[in-house]
């Protein structure tokens, strides 16, 4: 069995296709992308993923996805130009063999981040959608097997016009069983701390966590947390600008609150540094980010620190999400794999058959070969933006 094609689909959906926008109401345009003030990133006006198709000698394909929500040309040229070379002619089943030549390959270049390493996890997770299918196993099957059939989650994010707003729309999560979320906030510390209260006031029994999306300096992020403490907060998530490790360990250091990064990391060496200074106590790679062979080797080195894990997952489509659950399942620190309910019926377009979610957001870990789930060959061609 050998590596016959790669072929790589950078998608664009717009706001109107996908009948909703990952960047928010509260989004601006900026020179074609959005922004949401006070955070930094730019946004799709729409959503933009990478996909890679991977096919064999024999017949078999492979789907992978790199986490691209801006750009997803840039990863693809990439996979295009520089990793489809490496791996053409190869036997996909030889997957960390070809992840080491594909990390080699830009290593001293500074290029185990960025660009460079979200086009690598878009390939790294075809290679084991397609390993699994050769071997008739499914990925966690292929890690080492799950520890759980049905993940915890949390939602992510619940959009309101206001405070008011926002509880009733909790309290109809609350009663369908949800029990756990995450607000994306990071305005300022009264305003961070109005909108928290007025989500975790929706039920006695919640665990609610804090993502300030690396808008606070270290003074700020000390009282935040502090306040955090008092209110048994779950976790308070990039708290600091992502450069700060040692800003992030002083602020570790001087709450209770558990401090969460991982987003902005993709390297089993990053996140090793990041848990040896303790400047972080969960830990969040996404795995359209890292791949799985590099998310695998994350979990296995947060478990080491006795550091949970909870996958982060964002504007990503079903198959980075399949690959998210694998890794989380087979995870033995997972706490929890993140959830946004606006994103799903987005993600899941591209697939035959829709990820599984019961009502109080737990999601079924798919059981079929590989990533166990089938892509809409049709939809994705569709909607590819060269």
């Amino acid at each position: 069995m050998r590596i016959a094609r790669v072929q790589t689909f950078p998608l664009f959906i717009s706001k109107e296709d996908a009948e909703d926008s990952y960047a928010g109401e509260a989004a601006v345009e900026h020179r074609g992308y959005m922004i949401r003030p006070p955070w930094r990133s730019l946004y799709s006006p729409g959503y933009e993923t990478l996909i890679v198709k991977i096919e064999t000698d024999d017949g078999l394909v492979g789907w992978g996805e790199g986490l691209a929500p801006v750009a997803p040309e840039v990863a693809a040229a990439i996979v295009d130009h520089l990793l489809t070379p490496l791996i053409i002619g190869e036997d996909p089943r030889s997957v960390r063999t070809l992840w080491h030549r594909m990390s080699e390959s830009m290593r001293e270049r500074g290029h185990l981040t960025g660009h460079q390493a979200d086009a690598m996890a878009a390939v790294d997770i075809a290679l084991w959608d397609l390993w699994g299918k050769a071997t008739g196993l499914s990925v966690s099957e292929l890690a080492g097997g799950r520890f759980a059939d049905v993940l915890p989650t949390y939602v992510s994010g619940v959009r309101g016009a206001d405070d008011a707003e926002i509880a009733e729309k909790t309290a109809v999560l609350v009663e369908a069983g949800v029990r756990r979320f995450k607000m994306h906030l990071g305005t300022d510390l009264r305003t961070d701390l109005a909108t928290f209260d007025a989500v975790n006031g929706a039920h006695p029994d919640l665990q609610v966590a804090l993502d300030a999306h690396w808008s606070y300096r270290l003074g700020e992020a000390k009282a935040l947390g502090r306040e955090l403490d008092e209110r048994h907060a779950w976790f308070f998530e990039a708290p600091l600008a992502p450069e700060d490790v040692e800003g992030h360990r002083d602020l570790a250091a001087s709450i209770e609150t558990p401090v969460a990064v991982g987003e902005a990391m993709r390297s089993r060496f990053e996140f090793t540094d990041w848990l040896a200074r303790r400047a972080v106590g969960l830990t969040q790679p996404d795995i359209g980010r890292t791949g799985i062979t590099e998310g695998i080797a994350i979990a296995a080195i947060a478990d080491a620190f006795h550091a949970q894990v909870a996958p982060h997952h964002s504007a990503a489509f079903g198959i980075a999400m399949a690959a998210g659950l694998h890794v989380a399942a087979s995870s033995p620190s997972l706490l929890a794999f993140e959830y946004q309910p606006l994103t799903l019926p987005v993600a899941n377009r591209i697939l035959t058959t829709p990820l599984e979610v019961a009502p109080n957001g737990d999601f079924t870990v798919p059981t079929g070969p590989g990533l166990g789930v089938s892509v809409d060959e049709d939809f994705v061609r569709e909607f590819v933006r060269r």
